[in-house]
């Protein structure tokens, strides 16, 4: 971390840490996941994209789903930081899927141990909301969080993505998907 504040990449303000610009917002992430990406790309094809151009992001994150629960243990020890490792994998699995045909807009909010996603492809857009499960409120503030982030893209369907890192649950108790209504919004709880 400090390497990269001498280096001027990241700042600090208002006791939270951000890319000094967007241009390195995206680098670091890249940078972070590259070889996850790279790893992945051998495993994601482009079955996901419909001829109308649009994204299967249901079919998608299923299909995560079961990577994350065959291969989250081998992904998470190759990173320092646990914490980031779900983040990361998930963004590293979806940029291969749109590579060349969209972006993955990123809004970081060090600290408060999330990081809101816009997959943006051919003209659509597809709010994703990250968390980690620590306790009963993690749903309920997320689906605030994204409802008001979907506000601001002006989208009527999200994600809810919510990794669960407990040790005592099953991979059958953690892993299910859900469809609630939400202040006149559709969100899909995938719970990983």
């Amino acid at each position: 971390m400090q390497y990269c504040k001498d280096l001027g990449l990241i700042i600090e303000q208002n006791k939270n840490l951000k890319p000094a610009n967007p241009i390195y917002a995206e680098i670091i992430i890249r940078e972070l996941s590259y070889n996850n990406q790279f790893e992945l790309e051998s495993k994601i094809k482009n079955i996901w994209i419909n001829k109308a151009g649009k994204i299967d992001m249901d079919s998608l994150l299923k299909a995560f789903q079961i990577f994350w629960r065959e291969n989250s243990d081998i992904w998470i020890e190759k990173y320092q930081y646990k914490e980031a490792a779900p983040h990361l994998i998930l963004q590293a699995f979806l940029q291969r899927i749109i590579n060349g045909g969209g972006e993955i807009l990123r809004e970081y909010a060090y600290g408060t141990k999330r990081i809101d996603l816009c997959v943006i492809f051919k003209g659509n857009k597809y709010p994703i909301e990250l968390k980690i499960r620590y306790g009963d409120k993690t749903i309920p503030d997320g689906l605030e969080q994204l409802s008001e982030y979907m506000d601001g893209f002006g989208e009527k369907i999200g994600w809810l993505i919510i990794f669960d890192r407990r040790k005592t649950p099953t991979w059958d108790e953690k892993i299910y998907w859900k469809k609630e209504n939400y202040k006149d919004k559709i969100i899909n709880i995938v719970a990983c």
